[in-house]
């Protein structure tokens, strides 16, 4: 535990970020999830429904700065190239 005052303000402002951050996170990688078992069971028609849904949540982690835009692309990107793998 920190001695410095603004050093203890910023523990506790730190837990209340991570506790608002942790749904989301927890939302995006359950999406994620939920997709990648569409793909690799080859339900190819249910996986473009769901990669929506991922992309959505993924992008709105992303508005709310819980993940940073480019790690947001990143992740969508690979996503869809894994989607692609399964309709060729």
């Amino acid at each position: 535990m920190p001695n410095i005052k603004s050093s203890i303000r910023s523990v506790k402002t730190d837990a209340e970020r991570r506790a608002r951050n942790f749904p989301i996170r927890t939302s995006v990688r359950s999406a994620a999830r939920r997709l990648l078992d569409q793909v690799e069971g080859g339900n190819a028609e249910e996986a473009k429904t769901l990669l929506v849904k991922a992309s959505s949540v993924i992008d709105k982690a992303a508005r709310k700065g819980v993940i940073h835009k480019n790690a947001a692309a990143r992740k969508k990107s690979r996503l869809a190239k894994r989607l692609n793998k399964l309709a060729q």
